[in-house]
């Protein structure tokens, strides 16, 4: 029998249109072009000068041969041309690769190998990484380079392109035609995981996804027009979350910032009103730890969002003592950054800090656009009971999911078994369906045969008032075939004992849970701010050789 509303009811151009965030720019541009956009040391653009620059972008990269699937890869700390390339390069249907800033020449050599990149741009603080990364490559077909200068650079490292960025805008239309995507499943950017063990993996970004994660990310935060917003969190960080295309959507402002650190921060939030920020843990650890004197003359409330580690009671306690709301999201490179949000109800707020620190320090619920986040048994396919104890894996599936990695079909078939985007994080599935993350299936400590989840040692770990920072490795024991060892940073000024630590936590855990040895020291970590275990995990195994 025949579906009589799919009888004459074509789709045309006057009912669809496909999704893609550059039609946020557009309507800002249109609706909005003498309102600020871009904000940068002394610099200050309106959305219509951004338009008109990423259209410059566009041109100049269409008339030196850049065109439809071409991968155009950035190299730029969160500066103004780092903003205008998430718009320029993808509206020649083009695809934007953001590299890691922190990563080594033999690791972006790959990247511009394995995404083919015809084009790449380049800060000047990072010309010797992509001059030496440009001698490793094994790809013979040229590369066009661009210089990308910036006043606040501060270093003496000469250019190493064929021009320099603003030359090349010159050289483009400011008013060039360009349309979007007639698909709207059309890769959009290429972001490649950490790459910790062998070769990173390309992740795909689709026009459709990117547009959607932005808007999830608005609807979240409940993200109003004309937001001022800081950039902590690395645009090269899954595309900074989307938050590229979704301050476009509300013609908010990117604060741009080169380097994060405290007072930077802080004086941000001052001089230009800062409303909205992101960031790892460790980013907003550093705020609540920064001297009071750095604190002051913050008179507005700040909305703040962390992923990775689940805030501790003391973060929680801290930002609140500053004015800063924290909503904390969950997610992957595979799912566009955060794609799950541990939603906040009212009633909490009349709770002890250490209950709603608890609370808050779930993983939470699907993101609007997203069509689900739950934990499910990897081996069944089949979802956990909602017990709070029950452990399986988290999976996603939706429209916030990548397409897939880039020319690695069996990583990418693996990846969405059964219908489901496999994140590898071990969980529980509360009654109220919240997620609760336990931990990565690597870093689970299987010691005397029971399995002691890292984080839950580390949750213990900073409710103590001495730490800032806190890791837990498995460490090799004869007796035991493994046991923990925390891994931690102290507060400046602060002092504890290994003893005092491992006391602390006995009278918050199971004997069996506590640490047995506890390193002091800074904590390895990523450009993202995330705290590299595998790092710690080596060194835990080199120190029991070195024991025995």
């Amino acid at each position: 029998m025949s579906n009589i509303y799919e009888q004459d009811l074509p789709r045309t151009a006057a009912n669809h249109t496909p999704l893609s965030p550059l039609s946020f720019i557009e309507r800002a541009a249109a609706v909005h072009p003498d309102s600020p956009a871009v904000v940068h040391g002394g610099l200050r653009r309106t959305w219509a000068e951004t338009y008109a620059r990423c259209r410059r972008l566009a041109s100049a990269l269409g008339r030196r041969g850049i065109g439809l699937g071409d991968t155009v890869a950035v190299m730029l700390p969160n500066t103004p041309p780092m903003v205008e390339a998430h718009f320029g390069v993808p509206m020649l249907g083009a695809v934007v690769n953001t590299l890691n800033t922190r990563l080594d020449a033999e690791s972006i050599a790959f990247m511009l190998d394995h995404g083919e990149a015809k084009a790449v741009i380049v800060d000047r603080e990072f010309a010797p990484t992509i001059a030496r990364a440009l001698q490793l490559r094994k790809a013979t077909h040229p590369v066009l380079v661009v210089d990308a200068d910036d006043a606040l650079y501060t270093g003496t490292n000469e250019r190493i392109g064929e021009l320099e960025y603003e030359a090349l805008l010159a050289e483009g239309d400011p008013a060039c035609a360009w349309s979007l995507p007639q698909d709207e499943w059309q890769a959009i950017s290429l972001n490649y995981t950490s790459g910790t063990t062998g070769n990173p993996k390309g992740v795909v970004y689709s026009h459709r996804g990117a547009s959607l994660a932005a808007l999830s990310n608005l609807l979240e935060w409940d993200f109003p027009k004309h937001a001022i917003y800081l950039w902590t969190l690395p645009m090269f960080h899954c595309n900074g979350w989307t938050f590229p295309w979704a301050l476009a959507a509300r013609a908010a402002v990117n604060v741009c910032l080169r380097k994060v650190e405290p007072k930077a921060v802080f004086d941000a939030i001052r001089e230009h009103g800062v409303t909205h920020y992101c960031g790892a843990p460790i980013v907003h650890a550093s705020l609540v730890n920064a001297p009071d004197e750095l604190k002051k003359g913050i008179d507005r409330p700040v909305k703040a969002m962390v992923a990775g580690a689940a805030p501790p009671a003391s973060m929680i306690e801290g930002m609140e003592q500053m004015g800063f709301d924290l909503t904390h999201v969950y997610g992957l490179t595979e799912v566009y950054g955060p794609a799950s949000v541990c939603v906040k109800h009212a009633e909490w707020d009349e709770l002890p800090i250490t209950e709603r620190a608890r609370l808050n320090a779930r993983q939470g619920v699907t993101y609007h656009l997203q069509q689900g986040v739950t934990v499910m048994d990897p081996a069944t396919m089949q979802q956990v009971p909602a017990d709070g104890e029950t452990m399986g894996e988290i999976m996603f599936r939706g429209n916030v999911t990548m397409k897939g990695y880039l020319k690695n079909p069996k990583a990418t078939q693996e990846a969405f078994a059964g219908g489901w985007f496999h994140t590898g994080d071990l969980a529980v599935l509360h009654p109220d369906g919240y997620v609760k993350i336990k931990d990565r299936s690597k870093d689970i400590i299987i010691s005397g045969g029971e399995n002691i989840s890292s984080i839950e040692v580390e949750d213990v770990l900073y409710r103590h008032p001495a730490v800032l920072a806190a890791a837990v490795v498995a460490k090799p024991d004869e007796k035991w075939g493994e046991t923990p060892c925390a891994y931690l940073e102290i507060k400046p000024g602060a002092q504890v004992t290994e003893a005092e630590i491992v006391a602390f936590c006995r009278e918050r855990l199971a004997g069996f849970k506590a640490p047995r040895s506890v390193v002091f020291g800074e904590l390895p970590k990523t450009s993202t701010g995330k705290i590299q275990k595998f790092e710690l995990r080596q060194r835990a195994r080199s120190t029991d050789a070195l024991d025995n």
